[in-house]
């Protein structure tokens, strides 16, 4: 109950004041100034909008904006994808500097992974940019409704934590209590060494990757905070999660768009296995300066 609080905590008053952004016009007004940025991705300027409404929001949100453009398929993959990488960031940030990792870095690290996954796909991906304009249907409604709409919808989310929390930390106990840890990690163990995360990051990388992010922080938490994984394991897992997590659920999201589901996962996982070793490579090159400096 104490980490569903924690996470009721940040996320209530973030979801509240990013209906109030988004009621004032705050968003679409911030991705005005981000657009010509987009044009280099193969992407309209109009696509700033479905980013900037992701950083602040949540996969939902892009699914419901995505459906009021009128993208061609080839950009809405790219943008989609972009998204993935690049939502939630102030519930999912402050998740992963609880775990051990810095939050500036973290914030970086997405970013700048979904700009290059945006320019790798505008390279690779079959078809030819489009000279289409799309337009976004604007649905302005009085704030009763608007904020009735977030109370309902802020309802629920609550509801999901509460459960979901407790039955994760629920099964983790189970696990734990009848050694049925070594049945989750030992089938993974190879994997595990291919992406370049330890042993002990197993059940929190299957959850993260299950549930998302947010919701699996639950196992990450306990996880960290009981020594069971040590901050540099779980940072170098943070590593990961941060640019691939929920690979279940957020990719069928845009299947209801028509969306090739292939697009939207591969190219996450090969991204955030580089940004582990990278993070590897880096803590080896500290290391040995400090003991030349010794």
């Amino acid at each position: 109950m104490k980490t569903s609080w924690w996470l009721i905590k940040i996320t209530v008053p973030v979801s509240f004041g990013v209906m109030l952004l988004d009621y004032f016009g705050l968003l679409t007004l911030m991705a005005e100034y981000t657009g010509p940025v987009f044009k280099l991705f193969g992407l309209p300027g109009i696509s700033a909008i479905v980013l900037v409404t992701s950083i602040f929001t949540n996969i939902y949100s892009v699914v419901a904006v995505l459906s009021l453009l009128q993208l061609p398929m080839r950009e809405g993959v790219i943008l989609a994808t972009m998204c993935l990488v690049s939502h939630g960031f102030l519930i999912e940030t402050a998740v992963m500097k609880r775990t051990g990792s810095s939050a500036v870095r973290m914030l970086l690290l997405r970013l700048t992974c979904s700009i290059v996954i945006g320019w790798a796909l505008n390279l690779i991906m079959p078809g030819s940019i489009s000279l289409e304009t799309p337009g976004l249907m604007q649905h302005q409604n009085d704030f009763y409704i608007v904020l009735v709409n977030w109370l309902q919808s802020i309802s629920k989310t609550i509801l999901k934590i509460l459960i979901l929390v407790n039955i994760l930390l629920i099964f983790q106990r189970i696990l734990d209590e009848f050694g049925w840890m070594d049945a989750i990690e030992k089938p993974l163990s190879p994997f595990m060494k291919i992406m370049g995360l330890p042993r002990s990051t197993t059940l929190s990388w299957v959850v993260a990757n299950l549930i998302g992010l947010a919701y699996g922080s639950a196992i990450m938490i306990e996880e960290s905070e009981k020594g069971k994984m040590s901050r540099e394991d779980a940072d170098l897992l943070n590593h990961h999660v941060s640019l691939s997590h929920s690979q279940l659920e957020d990719p069928l999201l845009f299947l209801t768009l028509g969306y090739a589901i292939h697009w939207l996962i591969w190219p996450r996982i090969l991204i955030a296995i580089a940004a582990v070793w990278l993070r590897k490579a880096e803590l080896r090159l500290k290391a040995v300066y400090v003991r030349q400096q010794d």
